[in-house]
């Protein structure tokens, strides 16, 4: 068989989150691949993410993931870190007011916790970590940041989680404003996504 005609990588997101989907497909267009939903196996396991880093979470899903469906698999863990509440939500951004993906409540949190932090201090950046395993083993790790800061209010209807915090200075806009095709050029899972993409190709 041809080069040309090799079958394409079936791979498996290793989330159900849309807006996520949605960027990594985007950014992954083009190269011969098949991007499938975890949604597509409900049998797969929620993974607890244990890890103490991004790294580890990321790393721990993809395993996990590969080792039961027999797929390989692309799992990320990324998250808000702000300076002014040393590096918190970090790891737990998804769960930061208690309930896993409650992003209305982990942004309310969050700006309750910034209430009398003024302007300059309010530094934070998004860091993405994304892993790709195969059934036996890890295949490769990739990681991306954005710089940023967080507003005093929720800013556009665009992107989850904290885009509508996440102010990026050079747009004067935040991830919530921006058009999706600049906040994927721009951001820490584009980023990520882009160093994957670049160690990928030649596997495939």
């Amino acid at each position: 068989m041809s080069k040309q005609e090799a079958p394409e990588r079936e791979i498996v997101i290793g989330s159900r989150n849309k807006g996520k989907l949605k960027e990594i497909q985007a950014v992954l267009a083009g190269l011969p691949v098949r991007l499938r939903s975890l949604s597509e196996f409900p049998d797969a396991p929620e993974v607890e993410e244990t890890g103490a880093t991004f790294r580890e979470n990321a790393e721990l899903k993809a395993l996990v993931l590969a080792s039961h469906l027999g797929l390989w698999v692309l799992a990320d863990d990324s998250g808000l870190e702000v300076d002014a509440l040393k590096g918190e939500p970090g790891v737990r951004s998804a769960r930061y007011a208690g309930q896993h993906g409650d992003d209305a409540a982990n942004n309310r949190k969050l700006l309750e916790a910034l209430r009398n932090v003024p302007e300059a201090q309010r530094t934070a950046r998004f860091r993405c970590v994304v892993a790709l395993a195969r059934p036996d083993s890890l295949v490769l790790t990739v990681e991306g940041s954005c710089e940023g800061r967080i507003g005093f209010q929720p800013r556009g209807h665009g992107g989850f989680g904290y885009d509508p915090l996440f102010l990026y200075p050079p747009e004067n806009q935040t991830f919530g404003d921006l058009d999706p095709e600049i906040k994927n050029r721009i951001s820490h899972r584009g980023e990520a996504l882009r160093n994957l993409r670049k160690a990928l190709a030649p596997m495939l």
